[in-house]
């Protein structure tokens, strides 16, 4: 069932739409928030809650790429592989993180530290290559500076 919290949360994002069901996204957010990924149950509570069916809000949930609908780690790394982050070195960023972390796109490390995932574009092209841990963004990426990022998440 959503929480007291989650509830009043998502009402106060209905609030500020001129339909309920526009909220559901942000109905995601803060369920995702506060659950760390949208399991099969959770969507049907949620849709229940915006008077969607749970198919019309799956297929809002698919579509977005921050919207889990699995579990994730404790560490989304969102590595951009954009035509300008490929040409300033993608792969040699994604290469040690696979190796180092031992999973590919899509995959999460089996102690839950890290999931990584690709992303169309960080909006950081100046800087490139990117890639973002939860909410901090990481520009302008080298083999060495990527090592000393990865020990700052637990």
């Amino acid at each position: 069932m959503l929480s007291e919290d989650e509830i009043k949360e998502i009402d106060h994002e209905i609030a500020l739409v001129p339909r309920r069901n526009a909220a559901c996204i942000e109905a995601l957010k803060i369920v995702q928030n506060n659950r760390g990924w949208i399991s099969d149950e959770s969507l049907i509570e949620i849709a229940a809650y915006m008077n969607m069916s749970a198919e019309e809000l799956d297929s809002v949930a698919t579509f977005y790429n921050l919207i889990f609908r699995k579990p994730v780690g404790r560490n989304i790394i969102l590595v951009c592989d954009s035509i300008s982050c490929y040409v300033m070195g993608y792969e040699k960023i994604y290469d040690r993180l696979r190796n180092t972390l031992n999973i590919q796109f899509g995959e999460t490390t089996s102690d839950g530290r890290f999931t990584l995932l690709p992303n169309p574009c960080l909006g950081t092209c100046d800087c490139a290559p990117a890639l973002m841990i939860n909410n901090n963004l990481y520009r302008n990426l080298t083999i060495e500076k990527l090592d000393e990022i990865l020990e700052d998440y637990k």
